[in-house]
């Protein structure tokens, strides 16, 4: 399950990147939906690497990564600006789950 929705997740990404450079209204809504694909598509990579050993940690990297871009996205499509204090949240949880990845891997 986490396979699939990482897959989809990358999906989402490569499409908000494509409208990013051809089809955003202006140069602020660019740069978000860039940043927000390049986020979400790491991530969901990330999470696909490490889905068979580290669960939890893919689990939230996908979560706070979908959180993250999700945000930008709404606003580069015209939700309001007050959004972007949402998220911070999506990147604490991106910081969560490496730290998390990197614990599990440490203990080995």
């Amino acid at each position: 399950m986490i396979g699939a929705f990482a897959a989809v997740s990358a999906a989402i990404a490569v499409a908000a990147g494509a409208f990013g450079a051809h089809g955003a209204s202006g140069p602020q809504e660019a740069e978000w939906l860039r940043t927000g694909g390049l986020y979400q598509l790491i991530h969901a990579v990330a999470a696909l690497a490490i889905m068979g050993s580290a669960r939890g940690p893919a689990i939230m990297l996908l979560v706070g990564s979908i959180l993250f871009a999700a945000t930008l996205y709404a606003m580069a499509l015209g939700a309001p600006r007050w959004l972007g204090a949402v998220t911070p949240i999506g990147g604490t949880l991106l910081i969560i789950g490496w730290f998390w990845t990197a614990w599990l891997y440490w203990r080995g």
